[in-house]
C-alpha cells in the first residue's frame, strides 16, 4: 500500500485533533508545531479535510480546527482515500476479479493480491482514530527537533512491497 508524505502529515494531524478533541478549535500553528508537520502544506490539508466535513474551522482569537466527529467514528481508511485515493494496493478489486476470471494460469496469484487487498481494507476500515491515539507525555517536545533530521530521509511515499523467494529450485 502506497500512504503518500501528504497522507502521513493528514493522519498525523487527525491523530493530535482527536487527542484533543474536547479541548476546542487548535491552532494550526499549534498543530504543525506539536506534530512536526509544514504549516503551509498542513493548512492546504486542513481545508482539504474541511471540504470533506471531517474537521471544522473556527474563526477569530480562538479560532483553529477541531473534528466535526467523535474520534471513535473516522476510520482511518476515510482520511487515506480522502488524501491518496483507493486503499487498494494492488488495483481495485474488481480489476483483481476479471484477471482471476480471465486468467487461470495465474489466477492464484491474482487471489493472493486481491486477499491482500482486502486484508488492509478491512484493517483500514475498521480501525479509527481513537483506536490509535493515546495521551503523550509533555517530555515529547525536546524530542522533535531531533526528529526532524530522521524525517527527512524518509521516501516521500512508503510502499507495500511483497518479496518472493527470488531462488531457482
Amino acid at each position: 500500500m502506497k500512504i503518500s508524505q501528504k497522507g502521513l502529515y493528514a493522519l498525523q494531524a487527525m491523530m493530535m485533533l482527536a487527542r484533543r478533541h474536547n479541548q476546542g478549535a487548535i491552532k494550526i500553528r499549534d498543530i504543525a508545531y506539536e506534530e512536526d508537520l509544514p504549516e503551509k502544506f498542513l493548512e492546504l490539508i486542513l481545508l482539504e479535510m474541511k471540504n470533506a466535513r471531517m474537521v471544522e474551522s473556527v474563526r477569530g482569537a480562538k479560532g483553529g480546527y477541531a473534528l466535526r466527529r467523535p474520534p471513535s467514528e473516522i476510520h482511518l481508511s476515510e482520511i487515506i482515500r480522502l488524501i491518496d485515493g483507493p486503499l487498494a494496493p494492488f488495483g481495485d478489486a474488481e480489476q483483481l476479479r476479471a484477471l482471476i476470471d480471465k486468467d487461470p494460469a495465474h489466477r492464484a496469484l491474482y487471489q493472493v493480491f486481491l486477499d491482500v487487498r482486502d486484508a488492509a481494507a478491512n484493517i483500514l476500515e475498521n480501525t479509527t482514530l481513537a483506536d490509535i491515539v493515546t495521551p503523550r507525555s509533555g517530555a515529547t517536545k525536546g524530542r522533535k527537533r531531533q526528529r526532524k533530521k530522521k524525517e527527512k530521509e524518509m521516501p516521500a511515499i512508503l510502499p507495500m512491497v511483497v518479496h518472493g523467494t527470488g531462488g531457482k529450485n
